[in-house]
């Protein structure tokens, strides 16, 4: 009996330091994906101020008002069912 709750016990451990040896692996990843991606983005911005690249999202004002009376319509005909 002695040996089984060892053996139990030793499972139970070796579970534990995986999902937690996993779980740090993960924040250290997550945090080196931000930094990364805060740095590119800053980057990003840098250039589209200084008018080397401009932005893919950039809408002009055209498409921006008819995206803009296209949803204000389907809400409004959505209010009205």
């Amino acid at each position: 009996m002695e040996d089984l709750i060892s053996v139990g016990i030793e499972l139970a451990l070796f579970g534990m330091g995986t999902v937690f040896s996993f779980l740090t692996l993960l924040v250290v990843a997550t945090k080196i994906m931000s930094s990364l991606v805060a740095k590119f983005a800053v980057e990003a911005h840098a250039m589209i101020d200084a008018g080397g690249v401009q932005s893919p999202r950039a809408l002009s004002n055209d498409v921006l008002a008819a995206v803009t009376a296209a949803v204000h319509q389907y809400r409004r005909d959505k209010d009205r069912q």
